[in-house]
């Protein structure tokens, strides 16, 4: 049951609702194309277009971070650490990617811009009272001398000892409600009388002198540890100013938290402590989280700071089809394709004819309409930060069907960076949008044992398959289509396909999903190469993965569940070795 304090936060902020200070960029979005399948790395661009989408912020309450100088973490890191920030391997061992994947000025660039909004955050809450919330830090990992698990810097420390050089000295608390430890912190604050340091840990990393830390069992539910939380926060000593991480690992389900708690769970978490904290200077920082409900627990955070809400996300909510249909609605015919009065007409007027007219692209897009929609989903800005200059969009025939490709030069070499062949095909006899071939590449990575060679690639990839998965979605709705459709060459392509496309035939969807299921305990790397090698039996008998269509309806055929659930009921799938 909600205490009298939550009930009048509530109510307090139904009545006098607060114009949440919201603190994003998009350059929060690391440019580290191989961070890693358990990182979202949009989270916090999802959370900003969920909380936009859902009121809670305006546009005019985003504040957007500016860089923190060098002399500001120069108060807690030593040079030594600082220096090496400047070297890939570095970066790579914080991140946990291969060193060719790091564009260490832009990695930079993202991390000082969390810093500095920490700090701006905390200046401005001090003057306010009211909450802020910064979508990017709580880098609590981060030692005065050492860095990792993702932290390579310490923001909550270095805006501390910035307010304490322009005269601030008032009790500081910082709420650590991570999964982890705080370590970093506890370093960063060893001796310090004036900060203190509360944690709920699911993780014992040894003693942690001069931190407030409860230790919680594994798969602790949200019962207990809104139980802990309550005793933690009597102990609390009242701050004059407040940092709270309020990770989102400690979701159920988290690979690295090994918490239980539900997205309710974790709402009410955020509830109590905002209540307790009502009137009171804090920053509200998202810490870790590794699961894909990450950004809605994230998410919650603001709509309990704006209107103390506990309404949940809706759980088909997709924030980038919210996004990107937004944004469609602004890229009109005019900007995408030829006018009514087309290039080659124009030609012909002048008696200029005989001239071979520019290829459009499935008859409508132009190549600079496509290069236009590319910026404005933020593609373009993307591939810049991950290295890349002189951006191109090139339109042509490749046999099977219209070619778009992306060109782009990085150490004065052009590459091919994307690449698509697309027509239009009758499936299920309904027209829809075919990709014979979609082909994201970053040739400036490498392969390593922490980014391997999936079946099929001859260089990394981009991490854009989700923006170009709707970006194809944009262009069968624009051409009045019934989907998208593709055939996956391997199981794992399949897989990463599989939340929002489908086997257009039923008892291969079953077979898929079976093969899902009995491949479970493997690793997505390890079942592809699997099925790659010939080393799966489908009862009993050896399996040659089928590459037949798979789709995702815009308006198609009925879903046949019991098709479905008879075939996967009946494929058994094993693997040798």
């Amino acid at each position: 049951m909600p205490s009298l304090r939550e009930a009048a936060y509530r109510l307090r902020r139904v009545v006098f609702p607060v114009e949440l200070p919201l603190w994003y960029s998009p350059s929060y979005r690391l440019p580290i194309t191989g961070v890693g399948s358990h990182v979202e790395p949009r989270r916090a661009d999802y959370v900003a277009w969920w909380l936009l989408d859902w009121g809670a912020v305006r546009p005019d309450g985003v504040r957007t971070p500016e860089r923190i100088d060098w002399r500001a973490l120069e108060r807690v890191h030593t040079p030594e650490l600082l220096e090496s920030l400047a070297q890939a391997e570095t970066l790579g061992r914080i991140f946990g990617a291969d060193p060719s994947d790091i564009p260490v000025d832009e990695v930079l660039t993202t991390v000082r811009l969390a810093c500095g909004a920490t700090l701006a955050a905390a200046r401005q809450t001090l003057r306010s009272r009211e909450p802020h919330l910064n979508l990017l830090g709580g880098f609590h990992h981060a030692a005065p001398g050492t860095a990792g698990g993702f932290c390579p810097v310490n923001d909550v420390a270095v805006a501390v000892a910035a307010l304490r050089d322009e005269g601030f000295r008032g009790k500081v608390v910082v709420l650590d409600l991570d999964a982890h430890p705080p370590d970093g912190l506890c370093a960063c604050f060893a001796g310090d009388a004036s900060v203190f340091v509360g944690s709920l840990s699911g993780s014992d990393w040894g003693p942690l002198p001069g931190v407030d830390e409860t230790l919680l069992p594994q798969g602790c539910p949200d019962g207990p540890y809104l139980a802990a939380l309550d005793a933690l926060l009597a102990r609390m000593p009242e701050p004059e100013l407040c940092f709270v991480i309020a990770g989102s690992d400690v979701l159920r389900g988290d690979r690295f938290g090994l918490l239980g708690l539900t997205l309710d769970g974790v709402r009410r978490r955020d509830r109590r402590v905002a209540a307790a904290l009502a009137g009171l200077p804090s920053v509200w920082l998202p810490g870790g989280g590794y699961t894909d409900d990450a950004w809605k627990a994230l998410a919650g955070t603001g709509m309990v700071l704006a209107r103390g809400s506990l309404t949940p996300v809706p759980p088909h909510y997709d924030p980038m089809i919210a996004r990107y249909s937004a944004i469609a609605r602004q890229l009109t015919p005019e900007l995408l394709g030829e006018s009514e009065l087309s290039a080659s007409d124009l030609e012909e007027a002048l008696g200029l004819g005989g001239r071979e007219s520019p290829r459009l692209l499935l008859g409508f897009y132009t190549a600079h309409g496509l290069e236009h929609a590319l910026h404005s989903y933020g593609i373009l800005e993307q591939l810049q930060r991950i290295g890349y200059t002189g951006l191109r969009v090139v339109v042509d025939h490749a046999g099977l069907g219209d070619r778009a490709r992306i060109l782009g030069t990085a150490g004065g070499e052009e590459h091919l960076l994307v690449e698509m062949v697309l027509e239009r095909r009758l499936l299920s006899g309904r027209e829809v949008l075919f990709t014979h071939w979609l082909s994201l590449r970053n040739p400036r990575a490498h392969f390593s044992d922490r980014r391997p060679r999936l079946p099929g690639q001859d260089v990394p990839g981009l991490g854009l398959a989700r923006e170009f998965g709707e970006i194809l979605s944009r262009i069968a709705k624009r051409l009045g289509l019934a989907g998208v459709a593709f055939r996956p060459a391997h199981f794992h392509t399949a897989y990463s396909a599989r939340h929002n496309m489908s086997f257009a035939d039923p008892a291969r969807q079953g077979r898929f999903e079976a093969l899902i299921r009995d491949t479970a305990h493997l690793s997505l790397l390890q079942a592809t190469l699997a099925v790659d090698e010939g080393r799966v039996r489908l009862d009993g008998a050896p399996y040659a993965w089928e590459a037949d269509d798979q789709v995702y309806w815009l308006r198609g055929p009925p879903p046949e569940p019991g098709a479905i659930a008879a075939a996967r009921e009946a494929a058994h799938f094993t693997v040798d070795g």
